[in-house]
């Protein structure tokens, strides 16, 4: 109520990246390529209860990646609004993406299980210099 809707997504989404990377450093590296990565932070995920991961579409050389966590802690099963609400989610999977690749992702919830969607849906892309 202080801050407004904007600035509260902000800090969410700071909070989601400053644990993602820390998440990254503690429970997923070392890993050197794609695939190892994504079986490690599926595993982990589903072990720790936060959620179920799959990559839907993948062009890491073109900095682009389509990925869908379902049965997630957020928001799985919270009553339909008419808007996204995983602003956390987003910070968390840029931070293990820029860790894992080197690059600045941003990433933008495009599906969400609040909007009447059964899994929430996020698209990441590399951000320009």
């Amino acid at each position: 109520r202080e801050y407004g809707t904007d600035k509260a997504d902000e800090i969410f989404y700071q909070a989601g990246y400053t644990a993602g990377r820390h998440f990254y450093e503690h429970a997923i590296a070392p890993v050197s390529e794609l695939g190892q990565f994504v079986r490690k932070l599926q595993d982990v995920l589903r072990e720790m209860g936060i959620g179920v991961l799959r990559v839907e579409e993948e062009d890491l050389a073109n900095g682009r990646l389509v990925l869908t966590v379902s049965e997630d802690l957020d928001c799985s099963g919270l009553p339909e609004l008419s808007y996204e609400i995983c602003t956390y989610d987003e910070g968390f999977i840029s931070a293990l993406l820029e860790c894992f690749s080197g690059k600045k992702f941003k990433v933008k919830e495009i599906d969400c299980w609040c909007t009447g969607d059964r899994t929430c849906r996020f698209l990441a892309t590399v951000e320009a210099d």
